[in-house]
């Protein structure tokens, strides 16, 4: 089974590792867009809530090569495949960006996540995580990608993964692309056409009940 299938399947909780598409650019190359600040409230938000997003979108979390790391450990978590786009691709970058001023409270966690990456890949490889070969990030990460195999000296990195795990997860899987993906329609009304056939068997009934 696909990783991005089991995402769906475990409703964004924790899941296992895939590979990075060995195509992609270099990270001193990823441009990751950061949405504009809606001109007006949108979708029935009030004019202090639309006013919050604004001001949070304005500001800067992390510093470039914060967001450098961040955009390559999402396209780690999920790449690109055959039908669908990368993490970065879909804005999930941003959205993490987001994510650490509208809840503050994970910004140390974060912030001490992504050094303690490149600390590690320092000692390991000899150069920042994002300078790292694709062979090398992966190694780094399937140590702390599996919370039940890695060892204990690994553990602020777990969480660390953990953590980001989820954020890329809940960004990507909440946007058009990643919620088209999932093959989620909606409510859509005026087109009930009755109970499946295959499920009036299986109860023993005809549809004329």
């Amino acid at each position: 089974m696909k990783r991005r299938e089991t995402l769906k399947l475990i409703s964004l909780s924790s899941l296992g590792l895939v590979g990075l598409n060995p195509q992609v650019v270099a990270a001193e190359q990823i441009a990751v867009p950061v949405p504009e600040a809606p001109t007006k409230p949108v979708n029935g938000r009030q004019d202090f809530e639309a006013a919050r997003d604004a001001k949070l979108k304005a500001e800067k979390f992390f510093t470039p090569q914060e967001l450098l790391t961040v955009t390559v450990l999402a396209d780690i978590i999920i790449p690109a495949d055959d039908r669908s786009k990368s993490a970065s691709e879909v804005g999930v970058p941003a959205f993490i960006e987001f994510m650490m001023k509208d809840q503050p409270s994970g910004q140390t966690a974060m912030r001490g996540g992504l050094q303690w990456l490149n600390n590690k890949s320092i000692k390991l490889f000899g150069q920042p995580f994002v300078k790292c070969t694709w062979a090398q990030q992966i190694t780094l990460v399937d140590q702390i990608a599996y919370p039940e195999l890695a060892k204990p000296e690994m553990s602020q990195g777990v969480a660390f993964f953990n953590t980001m795990r989820n954020l890329t997860a809940a960004g990507y899987f909440s946007s058009k692309e990643g919620v088209a993906d999932i093959g989620y329609m909606g409510n859509k009304p005026n087109q009930w056409d009755g109970v499946p056939a295959d499920v009036l068997k299986q109860y023993g009934l005809t549809g004329d009940e």
